[in-house]
């Protein structure tokens, strides 16, 4: 039976789609910001913990999916908000109306907060103004016109039966004029729900005409648009016929600041070239064909988990891909804190624990934060901690920064592990992903997506604009 949220989707759409809506160089840089939970600092507890239940319940969503002459790069802003990701701003329609979308490589809709009437359940976060969220008004865009049934798009939605749905459309209809059913769509939080639209995307110097963008009429604890840029048809990067793009995030230290850093889209081939410093890694492609979701993921092969100079012994299974498409480890920027199947988690954190045992386990904080484990240092003058590794195939390490997954609390008092799993032991062979290597294990990394030559490059740099 569908969820009371999913319908009262349905059943705005239904209601809703009696409106009319009136409609009359090859790499680009763009700007990126954190959104995490902006809760009050006094009280920091329940701000990890919100931070931690979102990232859980993002984790559970992706391990449970079901199925013209231009320059070559753009170059935008990307910001630090208070949703625990980072945000990009984009112009769709002609004149170009702009918005904040959410950078999500977990998913693949690009769609925004559309029409006067657009709803929004259970948006109500602090310093987010329900009555006075950007919305895109089609009436005012020339170029705004809705996908039909009949057009190859509609099925990069509903896949290729997509024509079954449409009653206007059966085989040897004349002159179908029935636009493509209405979407629903599932995030970790929360669902949107709305019509898709073929719309100019604006960039700074370059234009992308009959875009496929969701036009979305309610969604719930969804206040902001999100840009997928996962793997499928339908996401910025494969619409955009991107060759490479990549990211620098900024530490959430700056959330809802005006900082940001850059995301920068390519269009031009560079063939094998290698980016200055980055190490490389290959993607993995899922297997799998009766889970489309899986296969938007970005699969990254982690061989080994250093916790100091010590190698945790993950059982391989956890770390390859079976034949159902479960297990492995993707790389999600719509994830903050990074998951981990409970018994990888485990033996990371009895390791984290072995090396931290001069130091007190605050328990109390573990209880109030959801975070585990967390340990009192309040009478340390100075406080070592094991340094932190992935290891890769192909040889690459990524050595986190303290702050990427170390958390201090309470004035400083408590240090708990920024790593999660679930609370009970699981399915013996686990569902999805085993891993998912979150955002702020990846503050101060620049991050590079090369899909024409399908890998993953990262180097540590401060992502903070210098100035």
């Amino acid at each position: 039976m569908a969820s009371p949220h999913i319908l009262s989707l349905l059943s705005l759409i239904a209601f809703t789609s009696s409106f009319s809506l009136a409609f009359s160089t090859h790499s680009f840089t763009l700007s990126i910001s954190p959104l995490s939970p902006n809760h009050p600092s006094s009280d920091p507890f329940q701000t990890l913990k919100l931070i931690a239940s979102a990232s859980l319940t993002r984790a559970h969503h992706l391990k449970h999916r079901k199925s013209n002459s231009t320059p070559s790069l753009v170059k935008t802003p990307l910001y630090p908000k208070s949703y625990g990701g980072y945000s990009v701003d984009l112009n769709f329609g002609t004149p170009p109306q702009t918005f904040p979308f959410v950078m999500d490589t977990g998913s693949s809709l690009v769609w925004f907060p559309c029409s006067s009437r657009y709803l929004c359940s259970k948006c109500s976060f602090p310093n987010i103004d329900t009555a006075t969220i950007p919305k895109f008004i089609p009436k005012n865009s020339s170029s705004a016109k809705f996908i039909g049934c009949r057009n190859p798009k509609c099925g990069w939605i509903f896949g290729p039966d997509s024509q079954s749905r449409c009653q206007d459309c059966k085989p040897g209809a004349q002159n179908c004029s029935q636009i493509c059913p209405a979407y629903v769509i599932q995030y970790g939080l929360g669902s949107t729900a709305g019509f898709l639209l073929s719309e100019t995307l604006d960039l700074p110097g370059k234009t992308v005409p009959d875009f496929l963008v969701g036009c979305s009429i309610m969604s719930i604890r969804q206040p902001a648009g999100i840009a997928g840029f996962g793997r499928g048809a339908e996401s910025l990067p494969s619409q955009m016929g991107l060759k490479r793009f990549s990211y620098c995030l900024m530490s959430h230290r700056f959330d809802d600041s005006s900082e940001s850093s850059d995301l920068i889209l390519q269009t031009s081939s560079s063939g094998d070239t290698k980016s200055d410093g980055l190490l490389y890694t290959p993607f993995q492609i899922n297997p799998v064909t009766n889970n489309s979701a899986f296969r938007e993921y970005y699969y990254l092969s982690i061989r080994k988990i250093l916790v100091g100079e010590k190698r945790v012994k993950i059982p391989s299974k956890f770390l390859g891909l079976d034949s159902e498409g479960n297990g492995g480890s993707i790389v999600d920027s719509g994830s903050t804190f990074t998951f981990m199947e409970r018994p990888i988690f485990d033996l990371v954190a009895q390791e984290f624990e072995k090396q931290m045992a001069n130091y007190t386990r605050a328990k109390d904080v573990e209880a109030q934060s959801g975070l585990s484990p967390c340990f009192d240092i309040s009478a340390q003058k100075s406080v070592k901690f094991p340094e932190f590794a992935f290891g890769f195939r192909g040889g690459a390490k990524m050595v986190l920064p303290l702050e990427n997954y170390v958390s201090l609390v309470g004035q400083s008092e408590v240090a708990c592990l920024t790593i999660l799993s679930d609370d009970g032991a699981g399915p013996a062979v686990p569902r999805g992903p085993a891993m998912i290597l979150g955002n702020f294990q990846q503050q101060n990394f620049y991050v590079e997506y090369d899909l024409e030559n399908e890998r993953f490059g990262f180097r540590p740099q401060n992502c903070k604009k210098s100035g």
